[in-house]
């Protein structure tokens, strides 16, 4: 048999010690919480034709909206100074909820709701699935300045949809796309922020933290 010789056991290696980890950094932003009356522009200037902007209500340098509204559409817009935060509510690809109340044309039926539902195809491709109901007339809902035009002889109703997109008109195509014309359009929400306790052209500002970095 032959002789095995043995070497000296190897010097067990120390781990590299591990940096501790330093927390991050929070910056103090601004945001602020509008609820855009109808035919007021979502931006802050329109020096070409003089309409109503948002300079008109708001009176807070750089600030910046996140996620337009259309003239004719009325309810919750956010502005901020945070750029990450105006690319994670406008930027598509990070599907932010928005609520929006749409008052129809016409009483829809549980397959136009189930469409809405599942997605619509429309000129520029199918929609995403989306929330979709019936529901009553919002309470302590104010009046349109100038109202809503609408036939008499033809009901109208209420629909709640919730979008992860947003198109150019995209409510108004989708309820038209299932025979229900939009009258009236209000965004109630985007994410958690809601227009709760704001009356048409008030806006609040509420406390906003943003990770350094994000």
């Amino acid at each position: 048999m032959p002789h095995l010789k043995f070497g000296k056991k190897p010097p067990t290696r120390k781990p590299p010690a591990r940096k501790s980890e330093k927390p991050q950094a929070v910056a103090s932003g601004r945001l602020i919480l509008f609820n855009k009356p109808y035919d007021v522009l979502s931006q802050f200037t329109d020096r070409e034709h003089g309409r109503a902007t948002l300079a008109d209500f708001i009176k807070v340098p750089d600030v910046y909206v996140a996620g337009r509204l259309d003239r004719d559409s009325e309810g919750l817009l956010v502005l901020t100074d945070d750029g990450r935060l105006i690319s994670r509510i406008a930027d598509p690809k990070h599907k932010q909820p928005k609520t929006y109340w749409a008052q129809v044309e016409g009483i829809p039926t549980d397959e136009a709701l189930e469409s809405l539902r599942r997605g619509v195809t429309l000129n520029d491709g199918p929609t995403l699935p989306a929330g979709a109901r019936l529901i009553d007339e919002p309470p302590g809902l104010w009046p349109r300045d100038p109202p809503i035009r609408y036939r008499a002889s033809i009901p109208t109703s209420w629909v709640e949809l919730t979008l992860r997109e947003g198109r150019n008109r995209q409510v108004r195509r989708m309820t038209a796309a299932v025979g229900l014309p939009t009258l009236r359009l209000i965004r109630h929400a985007v994410g958690d922020w809601t227009l709760d306790g704001l009356e048409p052209g008030r806006w609040r500002e509420i406390p906003f933290k943003s990770p350094a970095g994000s």
